[in-house]
């Protein structure tokens, strides 16, 4: 059973929420800051909600430093009394004397200066922190602390490939492929038939073109599967491999085509009429089985 995290309740607490209770954790002597594990394994929570929580304390312990710093420094310069050597009726911070200039006008005077509020000293040495000079954007960047992150600067995004070329390469494809297969399809027995008897008469359709059309979009579709790698790697390795075939039985299609036509066959072998009249089935098998393995996850 998980045990309750701050507050009594089970659920993860806000970053907002952990950080009073980060603060007051008991650390050993002579470290400033928990670790990241302790504060995981303290608070329940995951490494990212640990990160930006130690990276709040950071902040936090160099903004003390900082401070220390600075009144130690105005100290020295005599602009402070310490706390230690102060009087017993001193409680407030020395005056200093600083040169105005001479008002200009009979009710223009100085304006007064605020003391300076001195937060608790930490009672954890602080590791010194050189101060660098201030940015052009008014931030101050503290030398030394290898943990604050700089962050990157953005990447111009790449300004993706053309594919109109495409179009170009392949209208001249089309037109052999098209016309090779449709006329093996007529060499294998593959003609004109009437799909629709006695609804529609007159309706008629080449079959040969359904050579074309199955073979080699399917080749094409499975071939941007393969290449695409947004699949799981089932359909990726079932796309590459009926790709590749479905290309060469395109060529061995139009190798036989055009050796049949320059030798005046008018009927093909029936090895040939065979393998042909078989290409529509495994065509409609091959497209089913990528299509149901796009879509597993398994």
């Amino acid at each position: 059973m998980t045990a309750p995290t701050i507050n009594g309740t089970r659920y993860p607490q806000p970053v907002d929420a952990l950080l009073p209770a980060a603060r007051a954790l008991d650390l050993p002597a002579g470290q400033a800051l928990p670790s990241r594990n302790r504060l995981m394994r303290e608070f329940r929570i995951g490494a990212p909600k640990a990160d930006d929580l130690l990276a709040r304390l950071k902040a936090e312990h160099a903004q003390r430093t900082r401070t220390e710093q600075i009144r130690a420094a105005m100290i020295a310069r005599g602009a402070l009394l310490p706390l230690d050597n102060a009087p017993a009726d001193v409680t407030e911070p020395a005056a200093v004397a600083w040169d105005y200039a001479e008002p200009i006008g009979p009710h223009a005077a100085p304006a007064p200066v605020a003391p300076e509020h001195t937060p608790p000293a930490d009672s954890t040495p602080a590791t010194p922190v050189e101060i660098t000079p201030a940015e052009p954007d008014g931030q101050v960047t503290a030398v030394g602390h290898p943990d604050t992150p700089t962050p990157p600067a953005p990447s111009k995004p790449a300004r993706p490939a053309v594919v109109w070329p495409v179009v170009l390469l392949a209208l001249p494809a089309f037109v052999a492929i098209w016309s090779g297969w449709v006329g093996l399809g007529g060499l294998t027995g593959f003609g004109v038939v009437h799909p629709l008897p006695g609804i529609w008469d007159s309706f008629s359709i080449n079959s040969a073109i359904t050579l074309p059309i199955g073979v080699e979009t399917y080749g094409a579709y499975a071939l941007y599967v393969w290449l695409s790698g947004r699949v799981p790697a089932p359909a990726r390795r079932f796309a590459k491999w009926s790709a590749l075939g479905s290309l060469a039985v395109g060529a061995l299609g139009q190798i036989a085509y055009h050796l049949l036509e320059a030798a005046g066959v008018t009927s093909a072998p029936w090895w040939i009429t065979t393998a042909v009249a078989c290409l529509p089935v495994a065509v409609l098998g091959m497209g089913a089985a990528l299509a149901h393995l796009v879509r597993t996850h398994d």
